[in-house]
């Protein structure tokens, strides 16, 4: 950041009083300017043993696979931006079942908020930046070609909760550790996982 959006005037970084992290300060009007991770919403879409997932047709990850997510929204709650996310990359409508699992990223500034859900019905179809949706068994998933590690990560526990016939929450961090042809692969670190 250069200027402040308050009164246009530029922007300093410094620790403001009372606090413990550098932040842009506006000198002018005195506005603090917060810097805050983004939260990415979205769920694991089911069907009869079976989850949505979706081809991605736009970068980051062009070609790969994920569960329906994205960025949420102003104006709406974690459960209405999953819902609106799968109804934009997927064409589909779901029911969000429970809070099922919240990964953090801090090296990027994210935070990965996912739920389960039920698909209504079979009407789904690639959205707009999408190249492809479909259900997978657990047997066919693309384990090799999914995009981000925390749709890896979730969907290992959503199939091991399936076989043991009880879904838990699940919480982690998760860290790059290398590069690889899709990019980064992560490792996570504790949590309640």
């Amino acid at each position: 950041m250069k200027f402040c959006s308050n009164c246009g005037a530029v922007l300093i970084v410094r620790i403001p009083d009372g606090d413990t992290v550098p932040r842009h300060v506006c000198e002018s009007c005195h506005a603090v300017h917060y810097r805050n991770p983004k939260l990415i919403v979205g769920c694991v879409p089911e069907w009869e043993g079976k989850v949505l997932l979706c081809r991605r047709g736009i970068e980051p990850r062009h070609g790969l696979w994920t569960v329906p997510a994205g960025f949420m929204e102003m104006g709406e709650t974690a459960p209405q931006g999953a819902m609106r996310e799968t109804l934009e990359e997927a064409n589909a409508h779901v029911e969000i079942e429970q809070l099922y699992a919240l990964y953090s990223l801090p090296h990027i500034g994210q935070v990965y908020v996912l739920f389960r859900a039920r698909l209504l019905d079979l009407d789904f179809s690639a959205g707009h930046e999408t190249l492809e949706a479909r259900l997978f068994p657990e047997e066919e998933l693309p384990w090799d070609d999914l995009a981000f590690a925390t749709v890896r990560k979730t969907l290992r526990h959503y199939f091991r909760d399936a076989r043991r016939g009880e879904f838990h929450f699940h919480m982690g961090t998760v860290e790059p550790i290398s590069r690889n042809r899709t990019g980064a692969t992560y490792t996570s670190s504790s949590g309640a996982d």
